[in-house]
């Protein structure tokens, strides 16, 4: 079994959910943080927790599979934020801030694909 912690694209993960919470969210408005920003919560958790599940596989197949699907859950993120900057809930420097984290975590959960799938 892998050690999640251990893996910079979970820690990464993990620091972008954290500033979702603690900095994006907050600046919606109050009815949408209970829709846009659940969505939002929802995929951005959805990426770290996907790695640890993936952690706890047996095989590489296993463990790609679920860093296919954290990647999808980054996608699904980048799409909340650039809705929650085109309705104004967020300003443009906010969202460039984010959406850097969240690239960050799409580069390296590719390269991480990629190294898993040419084992």
């Amino acid at each position: 079994m892998r050690d999640y912690r251990k893996y910079e694209v979970w820690q990464k993960a993990h620091l972008l959910t954290l500033h979702i919470y603690k900095v994006i969210i907050p600046c919606f408005p109050k009815e949408e943080q209970f829709e846009l920003g659940r969505q939002l919560r929802r995929a951005a958790y959805s990426v770290p927790l996907n790695i640890v599940e993936g952690c706890g596989r047996n095989t590489d197949k296993d463990f790609a599979h679920f860093l296919d699907t954290s990647l999808a859950s980054s996608q699904e993120t980048e799409y909340c934020l650039l809705l929650a900057m085109d309705l104004e809930y967020i300003d443009k420097e906010r969202y460039g801030a984010v959406l850097e984290m969240v690239n960050e975590v799409k580069a390296k959960l590719i390269n991480l694909i990629k190294t898993i799938r040419i084992q």
